[in-house]
């Protein structure tokens, strides 16, 4: 199968002392928990690929590569994979890693508790060949499934279960969300939520060490502008973001610069498909389509790529970028901007006069968020629509979006295969047990769902690229989400240190090299 990853690499110089070896940077969400199997979001998996390893991981160009599995091949007539791991790995504590951390892994990462569970849905079994085999067996041929499973992280079988996290707690406490044992190349040393995580190396890891680090210090600051002066004044040697009003200025300072890259994470707004009544009482407008495509024509995004994103990012019309593997080059044309079909297909959908909803927003997860929600909110009170937004924290709002609380809503996505399926299975597919789970508005067509399995399994091609084409096209004309924008990615550093930009935005500590 031909894959196309949208990727770049780019080192940059961040600058420190000749002697300095403690490594500081800051971003502007902290990472929800320290449970590799609790939370689906980059915040989480990003920071915590430098803690925990997966049987496979992406290298610099975002290829799958070799890691705690040496090797893995089909198994018959695809029945599954089989997986032969790495002999001589130890955990942070000391303990060996064998095939009964994948057993267990996998069953706490399958459970309804993890918010991970969708990589497995297409999984049957898991057996335990001898110490150092797994096979994982599929109800159907799954080409893509080493790919999907590059951030599932193994987890020690006997420490989860001596302190009472055999399974993931998502917004509860237990003990893997302050503390990790993993196998990676850096130990947790201490966490305090929302204000430091102190990574140090761990000098049993089986890998290649050179970047020359002995601490590792990660501040979440909020405040772009508070962040942006951390840059500047030395305090930090990285953050990420950098808001994109303030690039030019971090460039032309001298002794920093900006990186710049296009994220694969779409922007997005989504809708409450299948709620009865709007969080004021009122009916669910959104339940119509017209209403749905009235937003899209309403939103100016043009608009917003040369004001709220100064020129960095670019448009979207699908729930993935272009160039992305399974991208649909027959539907790449996006909603066009049209306030006054926007008039008509409110009136056409019984609102002449518009209505009144909420529309909820992060204020502190990507780039420029509450102030793109603003500019949202302003386009479509011209078109009659009286919008009240609710911006606030993502350690808040995911909770809030799960309970239902919301109409209308801001989300990013990042394909953790870089396919246009993975997607369509969170986000689109029926919401289910382990299908659908970000699916938040409840959207539904049973031909997605028929299609899902098809994406999956497909080795040819051709009818696999036929199968995507369909499914871009429905998602489209049913306005199941209304594609905003590709987020690009500002990241501000110093001279004295070279790191590497991947397009997940995940930052790798081990990459870093000090001058």
């Amino acid at each position: 199968m031909t894959r196309f990853l949208l990727f770049t690499s780019t080192a940059a110089l961040l600058a420190l002392p000749a002697a300095a070896e403690t490594f500081r940077w800051a971003g502007t969400t902290d990472p929800q928990t320290m449970d590799p199997h609790a939370v689906n979001s980059t915040p989480v998996l990003g920071f915590l690929n430098n803690v925990y390893e997966g049987l496979v991981r992406r290298g610099r160009d975002m290829a799958i590569e070799p890691s705690l599995a040496t090797a893995w091949e089909p198994i018959g007539d695809g029945a599954g994979w089989r997986f032969t791991l790495r002999e001589g790995v130890t955990f942070h504590d000391g303990s060996e890693f064998n095939a009964e951390d994948v057993l267990f892994s996998y069953r706490r990462a399958s459970s309804e508790e993890a918010d991970v569970r969708s990589w497995f849905a297409p999984v049957s079994d898991v057996v335990v060949v001898d110490e150092h085999t797994v096979d994982i067996l599929t109800s159907s041929p799954q080409p893509l499934f080493p790919d999907s499973i590059a951030n599932w992280m193994m987890m020690d079988a006997g420490w989860a279960e001596a302190n009472g996290a055999e399974l993931p707690s998502r917004d509860t406490e237990n003990f893997a969300m302050r503390n990790a044992n993993g196998t990676g190349a850096f130990m947790l040393e201490s966490r305090q939520p929302d204000l430091e995580t102190v990574l140090v190396p761990f000098e049993g890891w089986w890998g290649e060490a050179d970047h020359g680090i002995t601490e590792a210090i990660f501040t979440p600051i909020q405040n772009s502008a508070t962040a942006v002066a951390a840059l500047l004044s030395g305090e930090v040697d990285m953050i990420n973001p950098v808001p994109v009003q303030d690039a030019e200025r971090v460039d032309a300072n001298e002794g920093t610069r900006v990186i710049r890259g296009i994220e694969s994470r779409v922007i997005m707004l989504g809708f409450a498909h299948d709620h009865e009544t709007l969080r004021n009482g009122a009916e669910n407008p959104f339940a119509d389509l017209r209403v749905r495509q009235a937003v899209a024509h309403a939103v100016n995004v043009p608009a917003i790529l040369q004001t709220n994103m100064r020129g960095s990012a670019e448009p979207a019309a699908q729930l993935v970028a272009a160039g992305t593997s399974g991208y649909s080059d027959a539907n790449g044309e996006r909603p066009a901007y049209d306030p006054e079909a926007a008039r008509a297909l409110l009136a056409e959908a019984g609102y002449p006069d518009g209505f009144a909803f909420d529309f909820s927003c992060t204020n502190d997860r990507y780039l420029n968020d509450e102030s793109v929600c603003q500019a949202i909110v302003g386009m479509l009170a011209q078109v009659g629509l009286d919008v009240t937004l609710d911006a606030m924290p993502v350690s808040n709002y995911w909770p809030q979006l799960r309970e239902d609380n919301f109409d209308m809503y801001l989300l990013g996505w990042s394909p953790g295969t870089f396919d246009a399926e993975h997607p369509i299975r969170f986000l689109v597919h029926t919401s289910g047990d382990r299908l659908g789970t970000w699916n938040f508005g409840g959207y539904s067509n049973p031909r997605i769902d028929a299609l899902l399995p098809v994406m999956q399994s497909e080795i040819d091609p051709v009818a696999r690229q036929a199968a995507m084409d369909e499914a871009a096209a429905i998602i489209q004309d049913d306005m199941a989400y209304v594609p905003l924008y590709v987020q690009p990615l500002l990241w501000g550093v110093r001279d004295g240190v070279s790191v590497t930009q991947r397009p997940d935005d995940f930052f790798i500590l081990r990459w870093v090299e000090l001058e």
